[in-house]
């Protein structure tokens, strides 16, 4: 279900003036929450992919099993038949179905033993009597070696409990980790609050693990401990304790009649990289039931979806270390006649590091072809290089405006993986637009932060790259990389990149 066009309500709030602009510092955290962010927190593991992953080594698995059975006894006398191997991939790919009828493909099956096995063992032995049942009803069972299919049938069930058995010792050990949990806050330290906890608790295989719950209220409806989760803070402290510590999700248990209050708490929520939902527990007013996406038994409205996740997720993976090392590999031989060039042209280092923006305001070191003179370097970015700036070397100003000074990045991309090849453009931490940080004078500028960042992106092929000395030219950069995370895809990703040099030849006049 997509989610409800919550970002437009949001621009509404914000136009009618019952929503401040938004700026973003650093808070002091409760004690509680600050017990919270010192856990060791590992980074998560998709379901989604997991299951999927799972599907697909079944499939190879059993084709391989059946393959060498038929090689091993039938090819050796008869020679090799392809009609044989199209046969097993068919039955592999029937067991893929029969597993997936018999629910045996997610994580809660997968961490148990008895129920998985019993039914597995039924699916498998299920696939080989129906294959047995067409082949004589086709009349071509004749043709069929009996030693290959019962061969193929227990070695097959061998490999699949062994590796059923390596799978679940792998779910126990991730879900130890907190790998597999989606930790969630609450927003609503109230009465409302407590039931909504209490439904999610009493789920029975939950995979939810509730973190605390927040609430601006500070009267007697706001509880200090809500059904055993501790009151962590107010609503702006959700940012800085989901820049600090992973979470996954953000229920609300406001009811829906609260529109005014949730919009101005969703004004400053949406810039996160999170799911955020509205709890309908308690709501009397009742939607069709695909309206919802349900915890459990409990139902919520989706209002924004983290960007980018699950096997998109993978799919942004493998472009940029695929498509980024052939890049990396095919740029060196040019990277080092320009890195003979600024050591030729002016003293100093070849490369400049600097601090950047990344995933989720995460501090990152950004290589660059340095470009201006070793003394004069600024790795902060307090001063815009403008037109004509003296501190520009001449190999600096020929690199600048091509961006080939960007080149570097790609070992943020390939090795260090702080980088994408596609994405909003890191800015500077202390980049300033006149005396003002770029989040004070953009309304939403974090939410830029919420994929990673990216050599080149979609604001760039556009033509908003370079000196930033406008509200205007900021403004339009964050509004093509939110056009850019909401459009994601990896044909997107190829077109941004086909339209990079092009636009570095073309659209440079604010390349300095």
């Amino acid at each position: 279900m997509d989610p409800i066009n919550a970002r437009s309500m949001i621009d509404a709030a914000a136009t009618d003036g019952s929503a401040p602009r938004q700026v973003e510092r650093r808070r002091r955290l409760t004690p509680e929450a600050l017990a919270v962010v010192e856990q060791k927190v590992r980074s998560a593991y998709s379901p989604v992919v997991i299951t999927g992953a799972v599907r697909a080594i079944d499939f190879l698995m059993l084709s391989v099993v059946g393959t060498a059975c038929y090689i091993a006894y039938v090819a050796r006398t008869d020679g090799f038949i392809w009609e044989y191997v199209a046969g097993i991939l068919a039955l592999s790919a029937v067991a893929v179905a029969c597993f997936q009828a018999a629910d045996i493909y997610h994580l809660q099956m997968f961490r148990g033993r008895v129920r998985q096995l019993t039914r597995m063992v039924s699916a498998w032995a299920f696939v080989f009597l129906l294959f047995i049942g067409v082949s004589f009803f086709a009349k071509f069972g004749g043709a069929v070696s009996r030693v290959w299919l019962s061969s193929f049938f227990i070695i097959g069930l061998v490999a699949l409990i062994a590796q059923r058995a390596v799978l679940r010792a792998l779910i126990i050990r991730w879900a130890q980790q907190g790998r597999l949990a989606r930790r969630t806050v609450i927003v609503g330290a109230d009465a409302n609050g407590e039931q909504l906890i209490r439904e999610l608790k009493s789920q029975e295989d939950s995979d939810l693990q509730i973190l605390g719950v927040f609430d601006d209220r500070n009267d007697k409806r706001s509880m200090d401990t809500i059904a055993g989760a501790p009151k962590l803070g107010k609503i702006d402290d959700i940012i800085e304790f989901a820049r600090r510590t992973r979470v996954d999700l953000v229920l609300f248990a406001l009811p829906i009649s609260a529109e005014t209050r949730i919009l101005e708490m969703l004004k400053k929520l949406w810039v996160l990289p999170v799911d955020i939902r509205l709890s309908a527990h308690t709501n009397k007013l009742r939607f069709r039931p695909r309206s919802y996406s349900y915890l459990g038994n409990v139902p919520t409205l989706d209002v924004f979806e983290a960007p980018i996740t699950d096997w998109d997720l993978v799919m942004k993976w493998l472009f940029d270390h695929v498509v980024g090392g052939i890049a990396l590999i095919c740029a060196l031989p040019f990277m080092a006649i320009i890195a003979l060039a600024i050591k030729i042209d002016s003293p100093g280092p070849v490369l400049f590091r600097q601090k950047r923006f990344g995933f989720n305001n995460e501090r990152i070191d950004v290589f660059k072809f340095r470009s201006l003179y070793h003394d004069q370097a600024d790795p902060l970015a307090k001063t815009v290089v403008t037109k004509g700036d003296k501190r520009v070397t001449r190999v600096g100003r020929f690199i600048r405006k091509s961006s080939i000074d960007e080149l570097p990045q790609l070992f943020n991309v390939v090795f260090k993986g702080n980088l994408s090849l596609v994405g909003p453009r890191p800015h500077a931490v202390q980049q300033k637009l006149q005396s003002q940080l770029l989040d004070e004078a953009v309304d939403g500028y974090f939410a830029r932060h919420r994929v990673k960042p990216g050599i080149t992106g979609w604001a760039q092929v556009n033509g908003w790259r370079g000196e930033v000395d406008s509200e205007e030219k900021i403004q339009k950069r964050v509004e093509f990389d939110l056009y850019y995370i909401e459009n994601w895809s990896v044909l997107f990703d190829a077109y941004i990149m086909f339209r990079t040099p092009i636009s570095m030849l073309t659209k440079n006049e604010n390349a300095y």
